[in-house]
């Protein structure tokens, strides 16, 4: 839904979206074929292997729409603003591109903050309440299916946008984030 939002805004800018769900495929497939929007395309993969089907600074932005929270400390390496992750990222998106976070969960969003902070990401835009913003970007306007459930219950939709730093931490920035985790979310 929010490849198709974005296809439909843009349209002289290509976007691919990527899922696990087949269903999701579909859905977003079907409607960009019915609205003729040829910068529209899916991926079908497991987002640990999605730097198999990118050159080295193909990509400008990443958006991470609703994604599943991972709500447990002990799933913090699946949330898809981990370090893990960013240093995925990092192998195709441009310097300096932007990686943009729309989350209804407070725990994902003061994590993500968490780890743009302890790894020196550059942060572009911090919004705690989107709809509650005079001016909102059309970008943001876009409500996907799992937004309008509001499964965190937070009755709030939160933004980030960031940079990656010229060189990410590794194991050892890891090890201090668990640590720093461990204080802010407390044990399973």
């Amino acid at each position: 839904e929010y490849a198709v939002g974005l296809g439909q805004l843009h349209p002289n800018r290509n976007f691919i979206g990527i899922d696990l769900k087949g269903n999701r495929i579909w859905v977003g497939a079907k409607k960009a074929l019915q609205q003729e929007l040829t910068n529209v395309a899916f991926i079908r993969s497991q987002i640990d292997q999605v730097a198999t089907y990118f050159a080295a600074g193909e990509i400008a932005e990443i958006w991470i729409t609703f994604p599943d929270p991972q709500l447990r400390l002990s799933k913090a390496k699946k949330r898809l603003t981990h370090p893990k992750f960013l240093r995925l990222y990092k192998q195709f998106l441009v310097p300096g591109g932007l990686i943009h976070l729309k989350t209804d969960s407070p725990d994902l969003y003061h994590f993500t903050k968490l780890v743009i902070e302890s790894y020196n990401c550059t942060l572009h835009a911090d919004c705690n309440d989107v709809y509650q913003q005079v001016h909102i970007p059309d970008e943001l306007k876009i409500q996907t299916h799992y937004e309008s459930l509001d499964i965190a219950g937070s009755n709030r939709v939160h933004y980030l946008c960031f940079s990656l730093p010229a060189q990410m931490g590794g194991k050892e920035k890891d090890a201090e984030l668990k640590d720093k985790l461990q204080i802010h979310e407390g044990t399973d």
